[in-house]
């Protein structure tokens, strides 16, 4: 893929290139669909097990590129005489019918993990992709900061869904009430970020972690995954009703054998996903 996102396939590892350095990498309706064609693209593909999310520049993103969606806004329709839903019109076409919203927001997340490489400035959107990740990394002297009440706006991208359980009830009211900054050292003490290093670090971690995941048996990481989903998303009685469900599907699979077979033969298990 060209243009807003560049992805590269290394292994079973997709990184994902943010690729608007010279608008501070902010979101135009264009570029979040062809993010969300690149987590489909990962999702999709037997091959690929793990994404990376990186960025070029100084800035991981700005967010919203909001001079991109300024005919959207509700004074702008009110003009015209639309009979359009102020703002939202864009929102949707942010993602394509079928496609994975890196979000999690219009359709189902991700079924495969997500790590990002976070550096320099992050705003918005930029959290919220973090929030919806499964590990992130974070340079040392990267800020954020989720600015949207300060515009009249609300993080739409999952940010008021996914703070409180990432961070805590009342540092989510913090951050996303006040709009106040905050650096990486508050964003590991508070769970938003899992791994804080150097500057010139931060990609190379990000992609030693996704390796890590790589490893591992593709159909347990995303069975997992999906438990934990749903005990977030409707407790640890739902979780605990799916277990056994989760537990047969990975039982029944050919890696489970490839596993038991490597540690018996204190071997490292490759596994072929099946």
């Amino acid at each position: 893929m060209t243009g807003t996102i560049l992805t590269e396939r290394r292994g079973h590892v997709l990184m994902i290139g943010l690729n608007r350095p010279d608008k501070l990498n902010a979101f135009t309706p264009e570029m979040a669909r062809d993010l969300a064609e690149a987590y489909s693209e990962l999702a999709n593909d037997r091959e690929l097990r793990v994404g990376v999310v990186h960025a070029a520049g100084r800035y991981f993103t700005a967010g919203l590129d909001l001079p991109s969606i300024a005919k959207q806004m509700p004074w702008e329709l009110a003009s015209r005489a639309t009979n359009k839903i102020p703002f939202v019109e864009p929102i949707k076409a942010m993602v394509p019918k079928g496609g994975i919203d890196p979000w999690g927001v219009s359709t189902d997340p991700c079924p495969k993990p997500i790590v990002t490489a976070v550096q320099g400035r992050c705003f918005t959107l930029g959290i919220e992709l973090m929030l919806a990740a499964q590990i992130n990394v974070v340079a040392e002297d990267a800020t954020f900061t989720q600015y949207e009440v300060s515009r009249g706006l609300f993080p739409f991208g999952g940010g008021t869904v996914r703070w409180a359980p990432t961070a805590g009830l009342h540092n989510a009211y913090r951050y996303v009430l006040t709009g106040e900054e905050f650096d990486a050292a508050e964003a590991y003490r508070i769970g938003l970020a899992q791994h804080v290093v150097p500057n010139d670090q931060v990609l190379d971690k990000a992609t030693e972690v996704a390796g890590l995941i790589a490893k591992q048996a593709p159909l347990g990481v995303q069975a997992a995954m999906r438990n934990m989903r749903l005990a977030q998303a409707k407790g640890a009685k739902a979780a605990l009703g799916k277990l056994y469900l989760e537990l047969a599907k990975v039982m029944m699979s050919k890696d489970v054998r490839r596993g038991m077979k490597a540690f018996q033969e204190r071997q490292e298990a490759k596994f072929e996903g099946n």
